[in-house]
C-alpha cells in the first residue's frame, strides 16, 4: 500500500502558493485495509475515506468509465491493482495530475510541469469531454491563476467549445454551475471566468442574460476592480448584475439558483443604482431610497447597495457621497413613532407624520452637510 499527494496540493506547492487542502491517493490497498486503520468511509459512489487524526481525505485509486448520458453516468472502478498513472490519467488538466511521493518526488506522467512552466491549462486527455462542468472548472482555474500569466491551451478552448454544442452542458445541475462560479467571482481576476465562458459558448447557456449584454466588459473590468478592493461575494454578484432589468436578474437568479442574500444585493442594484447620484441631492429622493431597501430593520442592505455603487455606473464610476445616506438613515431614525401616537395621531396619519418628520430631518441634514454634487 503506497500514498500519495494528488491534485491541487501538488499544483500549488510547485507554484509556491499556500496550500488550503490536502487529497491522497492510495494505491494497492482495500477498503477493508484503511478501515482496519481507523479510517471513516465517507463516499458512497467512490472509495473515500478520512483520516482518523487529520480528517484528510484518502481515495483508492479508481479509474472512471462513461456509462451513460449526462454528468453522473459514470462507472467507477477501484482497486488494488489500479495503478498511479491510471488514476491521474482520468483527472481534468495535466496540472492537477501529479503526485507527490512521501520522499517528495514528483510523478508526473502528463507532463504536468513543463505546463506549469510554460503557464498553460492542458486537458489530460480527450475523457476531459466526458464532464461538462469541466467546463467551469477551467474558467475557474483560469480567473485564480491569470495573475500568474496562465492561459487556456487552444486544444483544450476547442475541445470545451466542442462541448458547449452537447446536450450534457445543459444537463448539469444548477447547483455545481453557481458553485463555480461563486467560487470564481471571489478570485483574484474573476473576470477571466466570464470571458472564457463567453468564447466557448457556455456563458449563452447558462446566463445568456449577460452574454447579450452590450455593458459587460465595462462590468467585468469594474468587477476586477472589486476583486482588488476584496469586496464580498453579494457585492460582486450584484456589480455583475446591475445592467440587468429586474426580470433578467429574477431569471438569471433562478437559473442559478443563487442564494437569497446574493440575489437581494442584485435585486437592489439593478432597480437602485441609477437613482442613487439624485438621490443624494433631493432628500424625498433619498428618504424613498431608504424605503426601498428597507433600511429601518436592514442597514446591512443600505450599506452592501453603497459599496456596489463604488464601481457604478461601470462605464464612468460617478461619486456616490456614501455619508449622504447614512448619515440621513441616522437622522430619520432618530424619530420617535411612539411620541407620534402620543401625540394623538391614528391609523393613516401616523405614517404620514412619520413620513414628514423623517423628510425634514433628512433635509436639514443635507442642508447642513451640505450635499455634494457628483464629480
Amino acid at each position: 500500500m503506497q500514498t500519495y499527494l494528488v491534485g491541487g496540493a501538488v499544483r500549488d506547492t510547485l507554484l509556491h502558493r499556500p496550500v488550503t487542502e490536502r487529497d491522497w491517493v492510495v494505491v494497492g490497498a482495500t477498503p477493508d485495509q484503511l478501515l482496519n486503520k481507523g479510517f471513516q468511509q465517507v463516499g458512497k459512489d467512490f472509495p473515500v475515506f478520512l483520516h482518523p487524526k487529520t480528517g484528510e481525505e484518502y481515495a483508492l485509486a479508481r479509474t472512471e468509465r462513461k456509462s451513460g448520458e449526462g454528468y453522473t453516468g459514470f462507472v467507477c472502478h477501484a482497486s488494488p491493482d489500479v495503478t498511479l498513472e491510471e488514476d491521474l490519467r482520468r483527472r481534468d488538466l495535466t496540472v492537477n495530475a501529479m503526485a507527490m511521493s512521501d520522499d517528495g518526488n514528483i510523478i508526473d506522467p502528463f507532463n504536468g510541469q513543463q505546463d506549469l512552466i510554460n503557464k498553460v491549462l492542458r486537458h489530460v486527455s480527450d475523457a476531459f469531454s466526458e464532464d461538462p462542468l469541466r467546463v467551469f472548472r477551467v474558467a475557474r482555474f483560469a480567473a485564480r491563476y491569470d495573475y500568474l500569466g496562465f492561459k487556456v491551451a487552444p486544444e483544450t478552448v476547442a475541445l470545451m467549445t466542442a462541448m458547449c454544442s452537447t446536450p450534457d452542458i445543459k444537463a448539469l445541475s444548477q447547483e455545481r454551475v453557481w458553485k463555480e462560479t461563486s467560487r470564481s467571482l471571489m478570485e483574484g481576476t474573476p473576470a477571466v471566468y466570464f470571458e472564457i465562458l463567453k468564447k466557448v459558448g457556455a456563458l449563452n447557456i447558462w446566463m445568456p442574460e449577460l452574454d447579450n449584454l452590450a455593458e459587460l466588459p465595462c462590468l467585468l473590468s469594474q468587477l476586477n476592480k472589486s476583486a482588488a478592493d476584496d469586496a464580498d461575494l453579494p457585492t460582486r454578484w450584484a456589480l455583475l448584475c446591475s445592467a440587468l432589468t429586474e426580470s433578467q436578474v429574477r431569471n438569471l437568479g433562478t437559473h442559478l439558483k443563487a442564494p437569497n442574500l446574493e440575489q437581494d444585493a442584485a435585486l437592489n442594484a439593478c432597480q437602485l443604482l441609477n437613482h442613487l447620484a439624485a438621490a443624494q441631492q433631493n432628500a424625498e429622493a433619498l428618504l424613498s431610497v431608504l424605503n426601498k431597501v428597507d433600511a429601518w430593520r436592514r442597514p446591512e442592505r443600505l450599506s452592501q447597495l453603497l459599496q456596489v455603487a463604488k464601481y457604478w455606473p461601470a462605464e464612468k464610476p460617478t461619486s456616490i457621497q456614501a455619508e449622504c445616506f447614512t448619515g440621513s438613515l441616522d437622522v430619520a431614525k432618530r424619530i420617535d413613532v411612539q411620541r407620534i401616537i402620543a401625540s394623538g395621531a391614528k391609523g393613516p396619519e401616523i405614517k404620514k407624520q412619520l413620513t414628514a418628520q423623517r423628510l425634514h430631518a433628512i433635509t436639514e441634514y443635507l442642508s447642513e452637510c451640505g450635499s455634494v454634487q457628483p464629480k
